[in-house]
């Protein structure tokens, strides 16, 4: 294995990753300046902000599979060149429709996600996976960086001129990728049905899936509905709002590799036990917080719950599954991404008829009780086919 080519790949891919979720969340810190032009409701909102998880979490399958056929330069600098064209759409928007048509193809800055789980492994030893993969995972800064500058620069300049400096960005990483994208990398071709059927029938495919749905999908979930959450509700402005939200994102971001690390020294699926039970204890904080400081420490507690938890999944994807890895990655990322769509809408409905938004953290404390009935039922399943 080449060293100095696996490090200048995950340099280039992680950084490229980290410019696909810019844009992939740039809706979310802008929301409250674009309704102040657009006329919105609140359940118009959620939506506007959950309808980019749709095609970034669909199309992760796909470009991972693509990934093994035609390499990871090709498919991040396609995704680039496509995304200049929403970017421009949600610049011009107008209309509630223009917001949701924009925002559904600014899905493919998040489905690259599976191109670099699928690619990066191919450059480095199994014990240096998790770590390897976890380095690369940190490319969800890119949400951060959303919503730490947007609101601000937005406010110099105004929402639309923010959103076209985006464009300057998707084409400096469509030149970067083609000039140090890796045209040489290993490539696997094995029939998409047949992988799919064979993942299909794996339980652990569906467990690990779960687990994503609920790490990865509360990453995305907090970072898309807690910049409005907190002007609402905690009276914060905008931009105080972007920079809690983006310390939310960067703390799981960074402690991906951790998450990484934790799965190369140890059984991934006890580290998961543990980091699903902190968890599940910041989802009942949430769920009963009615101040700003109690609220701060539940938000903490997941976020570094699903950094960490993150890192481990994907840790166990190449583990469990060697050479599906690509279209495994493919639908394990598909479920955290889509895990990331339904949390807004829940809140939102739950508030409009409760009149308080803690049930639907509640509900994520009971998904992650659930998640540690089924480590559970994979470990004794593990134990019984090691004593055979």
């Amino acid at each position: 294995m080449n060293k100095s080519k696996g490090g200048l790949q995950l340099t280039v891919q992680t950084l490229s990753l980290v410019a696909g979720f810019m844009v992939w969340s740039i809706i979310a810190p802008l929301m409250p300046m674009i309704s102040q032009d657009i006329k919105i409701t609140s359940f118009q909102i959620s939506i506007v902000l959950a309808i980019p998880v749709i095609l970034g979490s669909v199309l992760r399958i796909p470009f991972g599979y693509l990934t093994n056929i035609i390499g990871a330069k090709w498919v991040f600098f396609s995704s680039f060149i496509i995304l200049l064209f929403p970017i421009f759409l949600l610049s011009q928007a107008q209309s509630v429709n223009m917001l949701m048509l924009a925002g559904f193809f600014l899905g493919v800055g998040g489905a690259v996600f599976s191109v670099g789980v699928t690619s990066i492994p191919k450059y480095f030893p199994k014990d240096k996976v998790g770590l390897a993969n976890g380095i690369y995972g940190m490319g969800n800064l890119g949400t951060a960086v959303s919503s730490f500058l947007a609101p601000p620069i937005a406010g110099a300049i105004g929402w639309q001129s923010t959103v076209r400096l985006y464009l300057i960005v998707m084409a400096v990483f469509a030149i970067v990728m083609f000039f140090l994208g890796d045209a040489k990398e290993p490539k696997v071709k094995i029939p998409l049905v047949a992988q799919t059927k064979d993942l299909l029938k794996d339980l652990r495919t569906y467990y690990l899936s779960f687990w994503y749905f609920i790490t990865f999908g509360s990453f995305v979930a907090f970072g898309i509905f807690l910049p409005k959450y907190l002007v609402d509700h905690y009276e914060l402005t905008t931009v105080d709002a972007g920079i809690r939200a983006g310390i939310f994102i960067a703390i799981a971001t960074f402690l991906r590799p951790l998450g990484g690390i934790i799965g190369d020294k140890i059984d991934a699926v006890k580290a998961l036990k543990v980091d699903f039970l902190f968890m599940i204890i910041g989802a009942i904080i949430l769920g009963i917080a009615n101040d700003i400081i109690l609220f701060t420490v539940g938000c903490l507690t997941v976020s570094v719950c699903a950094g960490i938890g993150n890192g481990l999944v994907f840790k166990l994807v190449p583990q469990y599954f060697q050479k599906e890895a690509g279209v495994a990655n493919g639908i394990v990322s598909m479920m955290g991404g889509l895990g990331g769509f339904f949390p807004p809408l829940v809140i939102t409905y739950v508030t409009s008829i409760t009149g308080t938004s803690h049930l639907a953290f509640i509900f994520l404390a009971l998904f992650g009780v659930l998640a540690l009935v089924t480590m559970w039922h994979l470990s004794k399943k593990n134990r019984s086919l090691a004593y055979k």
